[in-house]
Order: structure tokens, then sequence, then C-alpha cells
């Protein structure tokens, strides 16, 4: 499958399809649906400092086209991931993109530290979470405090990083640009979109925590728009989430500037969504007679 390979700057993919993280555990959670290695890299679940237990019950509820999720990020922390959860990872030879977040950015920067002599080749910054030095303002939400967040872990971490963005900003594109001019080698966006489900009879939020991230087929479109609008803005590779189930919607986010895609909500729908996306996407350029992806990503004709 020649045809799918990817170069996300130094981060080399045998395919474009990444699973994201909080939806495919450590890796070995779906090794009887399919085998991992097929996939271009598991994201891993959002590693913190230390374990977190996560957010009480109920913490999941579907929507029309989607579904709101508050788990909390919760995962072993980042001592048990290395020594029990990577193992699995390196054994089956697939690219680990290690999730990490953290309240403040001296955890960002000491979970990068403990990562940097693995074998672990990426880093996706979560900036998705609160600054509690800042008043709990998220780091993404602001162009400076993403731009900072992202120079400490560069400092610490040499290999590939990439920055996940939130969708809950003014501007996307400016952030972007921060992060980007601070030392990011690549993006992935969106994150889930801030949302609320409502019990009518009781009259309270169907999640205990009141609101949580929207994430499917919902945010599609919304997350298509701002790929396109941030591949105009930057010059390093875009990674696109939101919605993706299928070949046409994989295709709509490389033509709007994606190099590669992650598959989140579609894997609790259908285990195996990400391991046929692969061979679809590569019948499909085999049948268009497109020698390789990258001949379609950024194609997309703005109207004049």
């Amino acid at each position: 499958m020649s045809r799918l390979n990817v170069k996300l700057g130094d981060l080399s993919l045998k395919n474009p399809v990444i699973a994201a993280s909080g939806t495919f555990g450590y890796g070995e959670e779906l090794e009887n649906f399919f085998p991992v290695e097929s996939l271009g890299a598991v994201a891993t679940k959002g590693l913190s400092l230390k374990p977190r237990e996560g957010n009480p019950m109920p913490r999941i509820v579907e929507t029309p086209s989607g579904m709101i999720n508050a788990i909390g990020l919760q995962n072993v922390g980042i001592e048990a991931f290395i020594e029990k959860k990577l193992p699995y990872l390196e054994s089956k030879q697939v690219v680990v993109i290690a999730n990490i977040f953290g309240n403040t950015l001296e955890e960002y920067v000491e979970i990068a530290r403990c990562l940097q002599p693995t074998s672990v080749p990426a880093i996706e910054l979560n900036i998705s979470c609160p600054n509690v030095k800042a008043g709990g303002m998220e780091f993404g939400n602001d162009p400076v405090q993403a731009a900072r967040v992202t120079e400490a872990v560069r400092s610490v971490f040499n290999r590939h990083l990439m920055v996940k963005l939130s969708p809950n900003v003014t501007s996307l594109p400016k952030v972007a640009c921060a992060v980007a001019d601070a030392g990011a080698d690549s993006l992935s966006l969106i994150n889930t979109i801030t949302a609320m489900a409502i019990n009518t009879k009781t009259r309270k939020p169907m999640i205990a925590n009141g609101v949580g991230g929207l994430s499917g087929p919902a945010i599609r479109p919304i997350a298509v728009r701002m790929v396109a609008e941030v591949y105009r803005s930057v010059k390093i590779p875009i990674v696109g989430i939101g919605g993706i189930g299928e070949l046409n919607d994989a295709l709509e986010f490389f033509i709007a500037g994606a190099q590669a895609i992650q598959i989140g909500t579609a894997t609790f729908v259908e285990p195996n969504a990400a391991h046929q996306l692969v061979k679809d996407l590569d019948s499909y350029l085999k049948e268009s007679g497109i020698n390789h992806l990258k001949e379609l990503v950024g194609t997309l004709k703005w109207p004049s």
C-alpha cells in the first residue's frame, strides 16, 4: 500500500489512519477485532503525571449523529503506561503517539521528560486542559498560553510534537499559528465540542459532569471547515479529526488539507472501522488512478 504512506514532517506512517486518543484504549483492547499494526499509528488514552479515576457515572450519552462524553481523562498515569502498556505496542511495532495532558505547564513538561528516554516517536499535546495557575482557563483558548506550553514541551522532547487543538476558541488559525511558531511539528484538529444533553423528565443534565465533549458525525462539517481554514494559515502538517467513519468522510478531510486522519467515535459503533478504512482508501486510490494520497491533500476549490 505504498500509495498510502505518509510523512508528517519527520514522522513516517505506513498509512494515514490513526486511532484517536481515548477511543482505542492502550492498543490491546481491540486486538481481537483486527491487527493493531495495520494502522498508521495509535494515539494513546490521554496520559497524566499521576493515575486518574475520571468523572462519576453517567459520563457518556448518545445524541443524534454523535455522543457526548465526560470521561474525565481516566488513565493509568505515565509511569504505569511506560512500564505496563507501552511494551505491548512495542511488540506490535506500531507507531505510538502518546497523548499527554496536565493541569499546569510543569506537569506537561514532566510527562514529556518521562517519555524522552522511551521508544515513543511522537507526543500529541492535548491543550484543551485547564491551566490551574491561570484560573482554570484552557491552555488552548489563548494563543499565548498555547505557545508557552508547546515551547516548554519542545524543550524536553526532541522527537515529533503534535499539538491537538480545541474548536472552542474564537480563532483557531491564530492558535494554530502560535503553536507552529513555538515548535510544533504537526497539528491535530479538532477536539470535541462542548455540549449538553438534558433529561426532560428530571430536568437534569444526562451527564453527571453537566457538560461534556460532543463527537461523531454531528461535528464533521465543523471539523472539515476548521481544517480547511487552518490549512491556509500554517505550513506544518495537519491531522484531521471529527466524525470520520467511512471513505467519503476521510476524503473530505484530505481535500480540505489534512495529510492524515484519526478515527474515534466510529470505533464504538464498528470496532473494525479504522482497519476497514485503510483498505477502502487504498482501493479508492487504485480505482481512481491516483498514484499517491498526497495528490488529494489540499485540493479544495474555494469559491472565487
